[in-house]
């Protein structure tokens, strides 16, 4: 389990400039039952591109690289 969280969390760490860079941020939450929980800060909390940038962008990046992950949740 921690193995997995920890390639979450690279996964993250490697978006994360993109979103600082828009205003935002992201935290991780936690991995639980083979679901993402993540929290969305900043900028990136309210922006109308949340979903698309959630499930196409954050959401994509993490189910490619991590086959264990079934689902990624915003936690607002």
């Amino acid at each position: 389990m921690k193995e997995i969280e920890a390639k979450i969390e690279a996964i993250i760490n490697k978006l994360r400039p993109f979103l600082i860079n828009d205003g935002g941020n992201i935290e991780f939450v936690k991995f639980e039952n083979n679901v993402v929980y993540i929290r969305m800060m900043g900028a990136c909390a309210n922006c109308q591109m949340l979903d698309l940038t959630l499930n196409d962008g954050i959401a994509a990046a993490i189910m490619n690289e991590v086959p264990e992950v079934e689902d990624v949740v915003n936690l607002s």
